[in-house]
């Protein structure tokens, strides 16, 4: 049996992508998070991996060098999660270490939502204007996030080959997971439109134009970071003050179906969440309602 910490995390990374099925994305951040504390640490064998040297690492993490003020306790716990599951990997392997249930996670505050008003929305929606190829795309983009509350790394990963008269399609999240989202009528016109007016041969859904819009055929898919850049400036162009990222639009999909009287285990289901633990974000909303629900019918039969 290898001892050797790095031959160790290598089976471990495989492990995850292979067995698991992780994400890419995943994968790298654990080995990330991983080598990280091994570079602190400065362990070399599995017996090396102590609470002592996890609590260091944890002060380090909290005085994180070249971060402004200290890391989140949320970041430091992917750190913490990523090393228990390389412990219980050692575990079941049979390699002697720490034992991972030792390692507890920071407590965190309750989540703030960054969330837009329904009128900030609607403004986002229309702030592309125009017939050109970039604001077919961009109005496509926008209703398509709010329609279905995709992740903006799904939807650069979508194909043209998406059944729009059936609208609904499946998508391939986190952990390689497979769910359905539906198209709201905004929603299928705007791509449609879009569609209509490409003349490429690009199989991407959504392709990335640079400065003008190029004759190539082969356009490249657009990325992450380029849809969130042009959010950014739609929602300058629309008026809006505060930060508007995709995730803010998928915090609006959310919101907007629960204020509606969604359930959370559907909303749970639509977002594509392992764990109702984490749609539990947006309890707030359904507080909402049943303070509605309190004022309207309690205590009606008093004087």
């Amino acid at each position: 049996m290898a001892s050797d910490l790095k031959t160790l995390k290598t089976q471990f990374l495989e492990y995850l992508e292979i067995e698991k099925g992780r994400g890419v994305k995943t994968v790298e951040n654990y080995d990330r998070y991983i080598t990280r504390y091994l570079g602190i640490s400065k362990a070399k064998s599995p017996a090396q991996i102590t609470e002592q040297s996890i609590r260091e690492f944890r002060i380090t993490l909290n005085r994180s060098d070249g971060v402004v003020g200290t890391m989140k306790k949320n970041t430091q716990n992917y750190h913490l999660i990523a090393l228990r599951a390389f412990l219980k990997f050692l575990r079941k392997r049979d390699v002697e270490s720490l034992n991972p249930e030792r390692i507890e996670l920071a407590k965190l505050g309750g989540r703030d939502l960054d969330l837009i008003t329904a009128d900030e929305l609607n403004r986002l929606m229309k702030a592309p204007s125009g017939t050109t190829l970039p604001a077919l795309r961009d109005r496509a983009i926008l209703e398509l996030l709010f329609s279905t509350g995709l992740r903006v790394s799904e939807l650069c990963a979508l194909d043209q080959d998406i059944d729009l008269s059936r609208e609904e399609f499946s998508v391939r999240g986190k952990g390689e997971k497979v769910r359905v989202v539906f198209l709201s009528p905004a929603a299928k016109g705007a791509i449609t439109a879009y569609l209509k007016a490409r003349g490429d041969m690009s199989e991407a859904l959504f392709v990335s134009y640079g400065k003008g819009v190029p004759k190539r055929k082969d356009l490249p898919r657009i990325t992450p970071r380029s849809v969130e850049r042009l959010i950014k400036q739609h929602a300058t162009k629309a008026g809006i003050t505060r930060k508007v990222t995709p995730h803010v639009i998928r915090h609006s999909f959310a919101t907007d179906l629960l204020e509606n009287g969604a359930d959370l285990r559907s909303v749970q289901a639509l977002l594509g969440h392992a764990n109702i633990a984490t749609t539990q974000v947006y309890t707030h909303v359904t507080d909402k309602h049943l303070r509605e629900i309190h004022k309207a019918f309690h205590g009606k039969r008093r004087g």
